[in-house]
């Protein structure tokens, strides 16, 4: 492990829904920190830089002083909504060119090990019959999978050309309190008794708990053996769709109103309506195999997913009742 006492990390990306669990976590763990964010807060316990707009121009100076270890959050995440013009372009400007800045600038600051947050969507969009693994060839499917492949592949070039430790994990969807997108809408669903045309897929996907994604991220930057390594991260219990809705049912109290559709029919009416991407995350297979990471850094996942997800529910009640 690390020499605790030259340990500081520096957490881009603090204000996101990972970041925010991620800096707490660090908190409840005594371990030293500071944080890197577009637009400073008002008041905050602990260090915290702005560094205004992502790009190849971002000053890091303050926020990477005194840090030796640098968990790369910061990145312009898949949007269901496009509006740029260019999206490869746009996710090119944050998500690789701001990302080798840093890193650039990590180095100059003496900083050791760079622990950088992917995707697995840099290994595609559906797994198949074989889950995916870090040494499978990537196969990222839309402008956002690509850039984080094209930052990886960047990353990797400047560690081999210098002393700078890489380590990077690909996280599937991530869930935890708070969540928001697609699995809260599924929340919203299923609080509320919509009927959903999903009783019979038999898909598999993997997904990872906030806590055990923010686990595996710290123990990333002190093992010795994760220099140097991808890893894939999940909650190790892959489940269907409609396996999914019924646990989200049964946290809350109550049964989900599920209609048995033919998955066929239902990829035919959403590519009508242009909804093919959200269809896929609901019927398609994505797993990811997490032996490589156990193996090496013997790693588990620090909750189970049924208890995850009756804490993501929780949370959402109580969300709901406070409104």
């Amino acid at each position: 492990m690390a020499n605790m006492s030259e340990y500081r990390v520096l957490v881009t990306g603090a204000n996101g829904f990972v970041g925010c669990a991620l800096r707490a976590e660090l908190q409840k763990r005594s371990l030293p920190f500071a944080t890197a964010v577009r637009q400073k807060q008002a008041k905050t316990e602990y260090e915290e830089y702005a560094v205004g707009t992502l790009n190849g121009k971002t000053d890091w100076t303050h926020a990477l002083l005194g840090c030796n270890t640098v968990i790369h959050l910061a990145a312009r995440v898949h949007v269901m909504q496009e509006d740029a013009q260019d999206p490869l372009a746009a996710f090119r400007e944050v998500n690789v060119i701001s990302t080798l800045n840093l890193a650039h600038q990590a180095i100059a600051a003496g900083v050791r090990r760079f622990v950088y947050v992917s995707s697995v969507k840099v290994n595609g969009e559906e797994s198949g019959q074989l889950p995916f693994t870090p040494f499978d060839s990537p196969a990222p499917g839309d402008p956002y999978g690509l850039s984080k492949w094209e930052a990886e592949q960047a990353l990797c070039e400047l560690a081999k050309k210098s002393d700078l430790e890489l380590v990077i994990v690909r996280p599937p969807l991530v869930y935890g309190p708070g969540v928001r997108a697609n699995f809260l809408r599924l929340l919203t669903f299923v609080k509320w008794g919509v009927p959903l045309p999903l009783g019979s897929v038999n898909n598999r996907r993997s997904m990872v708990a906030l806590d055990n994604l923010v686990d595996l991220l710290i123990l990333c930057t002190k093992h010795p053996a994760a220099a140097g390594q991808t890893f894939m991260v999940s909650d190790g219990a892959d489940m269907s769709t409609t396996e999914l809705l019924n646990l989200l049912a049964g946290a809350m109290g109550r049964r989900v109103c599920l209609v048995s559709v033919p998955t066929t029919l239902l990829k035919l009416a959403a590519a009508m309506i242009g909804k093919t991407a959200v269809a896929d995350r609901l019927l398609c297979s994505l797993q990811v195999d997490i032996s490589h990471t156990m193996l090496t850094l013997g790693w588990v996942p620090v909750i189970d997913v049924k208890e995850a997800l009756n804490k993501t529910v929780r949370y959402f009640l109580r969300s709901i009742e406070a409104k």
